[in-house]
């Protein structure tokens, strides 16, 4: 029998939540969701001096902005270290780990010794094998016996098979003398009670999987799947860094990008399916797999990103792209919209949405249906208003009190009006996208006469016209 998959994230809150990281938990999510597993979620939070309950919060806010869901509650690994430092006593108990003695400064001596000598500086401690009827009363850490001969081969889905020799690995410290664990020891303590089938992470941490296997094996666990994927480059092919602009997820939203767009982008750098670059959630669920993440970096590509998230506007609900616009004003703290404001704003979505690349550039476009009278105007739109006098704007008030309010009938009522004045619609659009909207550039008149009504549409010609 099969075991569910179990995945898991496993952020240390001593900052935002690092679009690296994102990407970490996102494939973890879909890796998850795609085969009817959990997702757990852990803060690693036993580094005391630079953890904060606001870091948390904050790769909080960008999971649940990100849309990635975890199962049951939030693990907090520093308040499991009684748990781990019984397995580390355990293991003393088994002889699989020992008291080592020696102090700080016998292990530089240690070092500096084997630097000068052309020797290994991996510490051999001297207690490994010591009668415990030798020991001293002093402080000493537990560290675990390390196999000194043979290989350790990480299988891993992504790299590959990577061996290690075991006599470079030290006997790792478990135990600190004041009794606290490690980090190496409470993750593999974690993984396992937690269930966790699958460790899928940066491969930064791929050497980290042989001093953990070490524990493992020492405790007869399962060792998970391991997936080390490769950590995200920025243009520039350097590790993306604060030079390459911003980093934390929720910047990304404070700057407008949708949800859906970043999940679809964040999947697509680095995992590839075929030639597909634009997919929904359903889709990137079900073809998601460990066989499609490359083993180079990935580089972020804003572009690419844009792109990707302007076709996700296109194709979301209009009552959906509404709330997002909202959630996007407030991460970003701008001004709320009111009620009428984002009724408008939504009843305008039909012609907004297929080229918005981002909830600024949608608010730009859709400035009409938001903006109050008498609607300032900026200066290319003052350029197209004295394009044409007045009068013409006058003139055209009865003839679109009686068109008929339909996108056929202003068009024909436009239309003939030009017509008749011997001039190109085109000539007559400039004024109209000026006295309508305030801005020269905007979506069709005959979209925005629709969008405001009549009544709205005279009354702005008419403040326009003077």
């Amino acid at each position: 029998m099969t075991h569910p998959v179990v995945t898991r994230f496993a952020p240390s809150p001593t900052g935002f939540l690092h679009i690296g990281g994102a990407r970490t938990a996102l494939f973890n999510w879909l890796y998850a969701r795609g085969r009817g597993g959990k997702f757990l979620l852990r803060i690693e939070d036993t580094d005391r001096e630079r953890s904060t309950p606001e870091a948390t919060k904050a790769i909080l806010q960008g999971m649940a902005w990100l849309g990635l869901d975890h199962d049951g509650d939030v693990i907090s690994q520093f308040a499991r270290a009684d748990r781990h430092a019984e397995v580390a006593h355990h293991l003393l108990a088994e002889g699989k780990a020992y008291k080592c003695f020696s102090t700080q400064d016998e292990i530089a001596a240690f070092r500096e010794a084997a630097r000068a000598e052309g020797r290994s500086t991996l510490f051999r401690s001297p207690w490994r094998d010591a009668d415990p009827s030798t020991y001293p009363d002093a402080p000493f850490v537990i560290r675990i016996r390390a196999p000194q001969g043979g290989e350790t081969v990480i299988r891993d889905q992504v790299q590959g098979d990577v061996t290690i020799r075991n006599d470079q690995l030290d006997d790792m410290v478990l135990l600190r003398a004041d009794g606290t664990p490690v980090y190496m020891l409470a993750v593999v303590v974690d993984d396992h009670d937690m269930g966790v089938t699958h460790v899928i992470r940066g491969d930064d941490h791929l050497n980290n999987a042989a001093r953990q296997m070490m524990i493992y094996d020492a405790m007869g666990w399962d060792v998970p799947v391991w997936a080390h994927i490769p950590l995200i480059h920025g243009p520039d092919g350097k590790k993306l860094s604060k030079r390459h602009g911003a980093l934390g997820a929720q910047e990304y939203q404070a700057m407008g990008y949708p949800a859906s767009g970043m999940r679809n982008y964040l999947a697509r750098l680095g995992w590839s399916h075929g030639d597909d670059e634009v997919f929904t959630d359903a889709q990137a669920k079900e073809w998601f797999d460990l066989s499609g993440i490359g083993k180079s970096p990935a580089r972020f590509d804003t572009k690419k990103l844009e792109n990707i998230c302007g076709q996700h506007i296109a194709w979301s609900d209009d009552a959906a792209l509404r709330q997002e616009t909202e959630a996007y004003l407030a991460a970003a703290g701008e001004h709320a919209l009111s009620q009428a404001q984002g009724d408008m704003l939504e009843k305008a979505m039909f012609c907004l949405k297929d080229r918005a690349k981002t909830f600024p550039e949608l608010l730009e476009k859709g400035h009409f249906a938001t903006v109050s009278r008498p609607v300032v105007r900026d200066a290319k739109a003052e350029k197209a208003l004295a394009s044409v006098s007045d009068g013409i704007l006058k003139e055209l008030t009865p003839q679109l009190q009686n068109a008929s309010w339909s996108r056929d009938g202003l068009e024909a009522s436009l239309n003939a009006f030009a017509e008749a004045h011997e001039m190109k619609f085109g000539k007559l659009a400039g004024p109209l996208r000026a006295a309508l909207a305030g801005r020269a550039v905007t979506p069709s008149v005959f979209d925005m006469m629709l969008v405001l009504g009549k009544t709205e549409t005279l009354a702005r010609i008419s403040d326009a016209a003077g």
